[in-house]
Parts: C-alpha cells; sequence; structure tokens
C-alpha cells in the first residue's frame, strides 16, 4: 500500500510507503492520504493523527513523470478540477478538529511540504530539508501552502521560499518557526507518538475549539479557490512541459536561484 493506516492506541497513524517514488504524490499517495484522512475525521476514539513518510523520506513532491499525460489534454478545466479534487481532503485535514503533528524525516518537497505545513505541530529530524520546488517547473505552490506558509514564517519569507524554490535544512526550519522540535532519525517518530498520546485525555471539545478559533475558513476557501486557478494557468503556459522533460532528461533547470 502507498499509504499504510494503523492504530497506535488513541492515535492514527499515516504512512507515506512508496519508497520506489520516494513518496512522490502520485494519485495512490493521494486517496491513501484522503481515505486515511477520512478514518480519521469519523473515529471518535482517535484523539490525535500523525503523518510521517518511510525510508528517511517524508514526500519528495509531486509525481513529475506522471505529468506527461497531462501534457496532452491540457485541459485548464480538467486541471482546476483535479486541484479542487485534491483540496476537499486538503481542506479536511487543515480543519481537522483533532491534532495532527507532521514527522518530517529526509526531504519534504514541493506538496510534501505543503502537507507538512498543515500540521499543527511539525516535529523534523535532523537531515530533514525542506522546499516549495515548484518554481522549477514553472508551476505555483499547492495543497494550501499559499493559507499556511504565510501564517507561519510571514509574508515576506513566504514570498522568498515560494520565489526562490530553494532548500531549507532542520536548523534553519526551527529557527523560522517550520519545524517545532529537532530530533534524531531514530527519536523522531516516537516522540510524534508521544506528543499525540499525550492528547489522549484532553478535551476533545476544546482542542476542537482551539483549533476552529484559528483557522479562518472564508480566506481558506478562497486561497484554495485561487490556488486551483493559478496552478491551471501555469501549467498551460508552455513551461512547465520544458522544465519537466529536463528533469526527465536529468539536466538541472534553467531556474535558479540565484543565478549562477
Amino acid at each position: 500500500m502507498s499509504v499504510t493506516f494503523e492504530r497506535r492506541g488513541s492515535t492514527a497513524l499515516l504512512t507515506l510507503n512508496s519508497p520506489a517514488t520516494r513518496n512522490a504524490f502520485t494519485d495512490e499517495i493521494r486517496q491513501g492520504l484522503a481515505d486515511g484522512i477520512a478514518q480519521t475525521r469519523a473515529d471518535a476514539g482517535v484523539r490525535a493523527l500523525v503523518i510521517t513518510g518511510s525510508g528517511g523520506v517524508f514526500c519528495a513532491g509531486g509525481d513529475i513523470r506522471g505529468m506527461q499525460g497531462a501534457f496532452e489534454v491540457n485541459d485548464g478545466a480538467a486541471w482546476r478540477a483535479r486541484m479542487h479534487n485534491t483540496h476537499r481532503w486538503m481542506s479536511d485535514l487543515l480543519t481537522l478538529d483533532k491534532p495532527v503533528i507532521a514527522a518530517v524525516d529526509g526531504p519534504a518537497f514541493g506538496a510534501g511540504f505543503s502537507v507538512a505545513l498543515a500540521a499543527d505541530f511539525v516535529l523534523a529530524s535532523t537531515r530533514a530539508r525542506f522546499c516549495l520546488s515548484f518554481m522549477k517547473l514553472g508551476l505555483v505552490p499547492d495543497c494550501g501552502a499559499f493559507y499556511t506558509l504565510p501564517r507561519v514564517v510571514g509574508v515576506q519569507r513566504a514570498k522568498e521560499l515560494m520565489l526562490s524554490a530553494r532548500e531549507v535544512g532542520a536548523d534553519e526550519a526551527k529557527a523560522l518557526g517550520i519545524a517545532m522540535e529537532l530530533h534524531e532519525p531514530e527519536a523522531l517518530l516516537s516522540r510524534a507518538l508521544a506528543l499525540a498520546a499525550s492528547f489522549e485525555d484532553a478535551s476533545p471539545m476544546a482542542t476542537s475549539l482551539i483549533k476552529r478559533a484559528m483557522l479562518n475558513p472564508g480566506e481558506l476557501g478562497a486561497s484554495l479557490d485561487a490556488e486551483a486557478n493559478a496552478q491551471a494557468l501555469a501549467f498551460g503556459s508552455g513551461y512547465t512541459q520544458g522544465a519537466v522533460q529536463r528533469f526527465l532528461d536529468k539536466q538541472a533547470p534553467a531556474f535558479n536561484w540565484p543565478k549562477e
């Protein structure tokens, strides 16, 4: 299975588990996350959710090889529909009335970074790396990053991370507030599960009310809608097709920050 779902006492554990693709955002990964989030939401016995990746990788980002077929269609409406389908479960994750903890080991690139940002708490290993790599493909950040990242690091820094597509190491991620804690790789998951277990005896109502008070549903909905429209336009621009081919040919991206 590309995503595994486990119950660890009162905690649900979702693990991205596709080593061959470095846990890239394939359709199977998307569906597995959607199913796991729905299962977590529906189970009153689950008090917290932990999301992690296997094999020393949180998520390598979008399934770039899988994009090739989409170029043949190049239908903006179809791409917006695809984005809105993703937004359904991303919205469910962002509005989940239970604490969400991301345990990030290794790369969290592209949509993987966005998923981590959707968590209430990000615990990272000392070898974690974060990157909103979309600009290298001529795309815009998605999976809610326009909403989440500025709320974490501020607008100016969010623009810099989005426009530069540069990598952020573990220490900088903690300094910026992206990661709440850093741990050695072998201790990361146990710490995430221990933090999740602490909510077993917490008030579900108080937990839900605190999370809802921190969320602006109207702003979230408008941001996700604007994101879907922007990504459809970017995908159809022609730049992305060439950038994807460069990636598959193992060539360096045309865009680099700063220009060499």
